[in-house]
């Protein structure tokens, strides 16, 4: 069997090259919270979570009447599903999401609409 050893030199200088390059990338994100959001649906989430959030008054009754609170907000921010069938997102300036998920073990869907510098929580359907 004969081998290439110039093929096989190729390899080593890949291989180094790489190593390098991965090490390169731990040095520089070292201690950074620095996040890659790959899938539409944490992408979207993400955008939400970053902007400043403002409540419609129908939000702000349910926090007020104590039926959710901050923490079923931000963990439907955090877990909730995008559904990007209903969703509008063509719209100029604002679009709008529906984001399903679960509040108090029930389900529910969160109509959210992002602008350029806020995220404006409009409606939250909380099933029986």
């Amino acid at each position: 069997m004969k081998i290439d050893y110039d093929l096989l030199k190729r390899f080593k200088l890949f291989g180094i090259g790489f190593a390098m390059g991965i090490g390169l990338l731990f040095f520089i994100l070292d201690g950074k919270q620095s996040k890659c959001n790959w899938f539409p649906n944490e992408r979207i989430l993400g955008i939400i979570r970053q902007k400043q959030i403002k409540y419609a008054p129908s939000i702000n009754d349910l926090l007020l009447q104590k039926t959710i609170d901050s923490a079923n907000i931000t963990a439907f921010l955090l877990n909730g599903n995008v559904d990007f069938s209903k969703s509008e997102v063509k719209n100029n300036p604002c679009r709008t999401y529906w984001i399903d998920g679960f509040v108090n073990d029930k389900k529910a869907v969160l109509h959210v609409k992002i602008c350029d510098s806020i995220a404006v929580l409009e409606r939250l359907d909380v099933g029986k």
